[in-house]
């Protein structure tokens, strides 16, 4: 909704109708399909209301910025977006102990922050730019050459940068996944093989991220996912 519509108020008054919708769920009357399929299975997996209205508070924070301050600003829009939903995703996996939640927060922020690094030129002809803005100020790269698609020496020590504290989100992650959910957790970990190898696919690259947009094959896919579902 919030990346397909163009008129913002629309997207404001369908994430508005989704938040009654979640009223409507956990009053037990669920209008929507999806709802109405997920009412006898959100007790099951802890899947409450306040989680999924934080996932909706990220969506609206996309509709009233399109700049980040600073990393605290950006890193409180990743768990919004993506850290809630790993929160939910272990839940519904399942797990002993509750560091495993701390991890899979962890993880989330990791998928997003590479997500980030790799839509840089592909967010920014939307007029939107996730790199903090001090940051930019740091590494002097203006915010025109973002959206202009400008590279530079500047530009490619910002972006190192910035998959420096990937990577860092990466094994804190991993450090905090209790060995007795490793199994449990396997989606998980083979979601971050994935993203994990796009981001040194993108490092290995130059960073051309301004103009050309990194994926994988399914079949590299395919060999991740069987290589890390054998290792855990």
């Amino acid at each position: 909704m919030v990346d397909e519509c163009e008129d913002t108020q629309i997207a404001a008054t369908k994430l508005a109708w989704w938040r009654a919708e979640i009223d409507n769920l956990y009053a037990g009357r669920p209008q929507h399909p999806v709802t109405r399929a997920l009412e006898p299975l959100a007790p099951t997996y802890a899947i409450s209301a306040q989680r999924l209205n934080e996932i909706i508070d990220g969506m609206q924070m996309d509709l009233e910025q399109s700049r980040y301050l600073d990393f605290a600003g950006l890193e409180r829009y990743c768990y919004h977006v993506a850290g809630v939903v790993g929160l939910l995703a272990a839940g519904i996996f399942g797990y002993r102990n509750p560091q495993t939640l701390q991890y899979a927060e962890k993880l989330g922020t990791a998928f997003q922050l590479t997500n980030i690094i790799r839509d840089v030129g592909e967010d920014a002809r939307k007029n939107r730019i996730y790199l903090p803005m001090d940051e930019l100020k740091r590494f002097e790269v203006p915010a025109a050459d973002l959206l202009n698609a400008r590279y530079s020496e500047n530009f490619t020590r910002l972006m190192r940068f910035q998959r420096e504290r990937a990577e860092s989100y990466y094994d804190a992650a991993y450090a905090l996944l209790a060995p007795e959910d490793r199994r449990t957790q396997r989606a998980g970990l083979i979601m971050a093989a994935i993203y994990r190898t796009v981001l040194h696919e993108v490092a290995d690259d130059g960073f051309r991220v301004l103009t050309q947009r990194t994926s994988l094959t399914p079949l590299r896919k395919l060999w991740i996912a069987t290589r890390t579902w054998l290792q855990t």
